[in-house]
Parts: C-alpha cells; sequence; structure tokens
C-alpha cells in the first residue's frame, strides 16, 4: 500500500530534524517565517534579540528534559528483592567469629569475657565461644595450627556449612574481615534468615556498605561486627569500649537474599555477590560514599 509514497524521502536523518543550534527545525522555521512576517515593523537588533530569545525557549523545552542526570536522592533501580529498614538505637560492636575475640587472662582480647554471655548477662549461657563437650565450662582453645593458638574459638551463628567440625576456627565468620549485623526480634518476624545481605548507612559518616546478616544472641539486633562499623568510618579498634550510642545507623534487609547460604571469606567477594544479584546501597534522599 501507499505505492505513491516516495520512501526516500521519508528516511529519518537527524540533520533534517535538527538545525546546528540543536533546535527542531520544523518549529525554528515556523518562528523564523512568523518574524519576517509579522516584525518588519521592530528593528532589526530588536528582532535578533527577540529570535535568540524564542530559540533559547525551544532549547530548555525540547532538548533540557532529554539525557537528564538522575536527581540527587532518586530512589535506585528497581530490584527482585523486597527490603524494609529499620533505624538502629545504637550500634554496639560484635567481634564474635575473630580468632583473637577472647581467650585466657594475660591474652590481649578484643573484648570481655563478660560480653561472651548472651546479653553480657553475668548468669547467661556463653554464645560467644565454644565450649568442650565433656566439660561445659571448659572453653576450647584454637591449636598450634590455628589462627591464634592458645586463644578461644570465638563462633557466630551463620556458619560455613562445607565445614562442619564446630572446632574449625574457619567456620563461622571472623568479624575482623566480614561486615555482618546481629539477627534482632523485629527483622526476625519480618521474614529475615541468618546469611540474608543487607545494605547499612550511617547518618554520621554518610558511608553505606553491604553486609549479611551473620549472628544472634540479642533481640535488639543493635549490634554490628568491628569490620563494619570501621567500614562506615568509624575509629573502632574493639568491643570493649566503643559503640555507637546515637540513633544513626539505617540498615536496610533482603529477606530471603541467600538462598543458597553463600559464605565470604572477603569482603569484597561479599559485595561482589551482593551486586551481582542487584541488590543496592543507595539510600534515597541520603548522599552517601559507597565503601
Amino acid at each position: 500500500m501507499f505505492s505513491g509514497l516516495n520512501t526516500t524521502s521519508c528516511r529519518l536523518r537527524r540533520t533534517h530534524y535538527y538545525n546546528s543550534r540543536g533546535i527542531p527545525r520544523l518549529i525554528y522555521e515556523l518562528l523564523s517565517s512568523t518574524l519576517r512576517r509579522e516584525d518588519r515593523r521592530v528593528s532589526s537588533l530588536r528582532r535578533i534579540l527577540f529570535r535568540e530569545l524564542i530559540i533559547t525557549l525551544v532549547f530548555i523545552a525540547v532538548a533540557a528534559p532529554i539525557g537528564q542526570p538522575a536527581a540527587l536522592g532518586q530512589a535506585p533501580a528497581a530490584t527482585n528483592h523486597p527490603s524494609f529498614e529499620i533505624l538502629r538505637h545504637r550500634m554496639d560492636v560484635d567481634v564474635d567469629g575473630a580468632p583473637t575475640a577472647y581467650g585466657p587472662k594475660g591474652k590481649p582480647t578484643l573484648d570481655y569475657l563478660i560480653n561472651a554471655h548472651l546479653q553480657g548477662r553475668p548468669n547467661a549461657p556463653i554464645v560467644g565461644y565454644l565450649l568442650g563437650d565433656d566439660n561445659p565450662r571448659k572453653p576450647v582453645l584454637q591449636g598450634p595450627r590455628d589462627p591464634a593458638p592458645g586463644y578461644y574459638i570465638s563462633q557466630t551463628a551463620y556458619t560455613d556449612k562445607s565445614r562442619p567440625n564446630a572446632r574449625d576456627v574457619l567456620r563461622y565468620v571472623d568479624a575482623t574481615r566480614i561486615n555482618y549485623v546481629v539477627l534482632g526480634h523485629q527483622a526476625k518476624k519480618r521474614g529475615v534468615k541468618l546469611g540474608d545481605f543487607v545494605a547499612v548507612y550511617s547518618q554520621r559518616t554518610h558511608k553505606s556498605v553491604f553486609a549479611i546478616v551473620a549472628d544472634d544472641g540479642n533481640p535488639s539486633g543493635d549490634e554490628g561486627s568491628l569490620h563494619l562499623l570501621q567500614d562506615l568510618g568509624y575509629p573502632f579498634h574493639d568491643g570493649k569500649n566503643d559503640a555507637v550510642e546515637e540513633s544513626e545507623i539505617i540498615v536496610r534487609f533482603y529477606p530471603g537474599s541467600n538462598p543458597g547460604e553463600l559464605f565470604f571469606r572477603t569482603q569484597a567477594a561479599l559485595n561482589e555477590a551482593a551486586a551481582k544479584i542487584g541488590l543496592s546501597r543507595d539510600f534515597p534522599g541520603i548522599t552517601a560514599s559507597k565503601h
């Protein structure tokens, strides 16, 4: 059909539609024609100024919406993973899983032995390090081939399923190497499980990072690994005296985001895995530098 139409003249070329100023030619010609016919009474200078004004307005109206950069604070690209955010009341330092987290008296450790008890209560069960099967009051020491011989084997709730031996130090998430948060009741009720990915943002340092849910034992969930707080820019060194005491840490949880129960030895590997499945550590409306 339309056999009489000259298809050659209908080929779309950018130069047919835009002049050297980038203005749509049709609009430009109409304006120029109108000015030539109607504005002969206007002085040449005024006509030129008026024409430049019209050209500028057309450029703003037509070209500006095209290729505009994303506005500051624009929501991140949608992912296939549902998420929700919780503003933590505080953030205590968790050193569990680190080879030098706990040890006998006289050894320099990352935390006090009291903090290895559930919620830091003296009479509560010990959850921060491994105890012997034959003597539940005796800590299990690391051997000569372990990362920190003579120290207690500190454990985390999330483990490497490929290492079933409970006395294997590498079975646990190292708080000095990996960003992790503690699973609290509120997040657990909303479907979060150990191993799931999270994004964490500090309103004080304006930094955002990826992490995983790797420990439990604190119903509030107001704990994060030593590496997490350091990665967020806090000058922390251990779990003895350091803590974020203000409500300034935001955690975005991605429930069910690690169904394969991936385990990470390095933070770089964790970051790569989170980005690979399309997770975001952008926080809309907040300017964050990414680490």
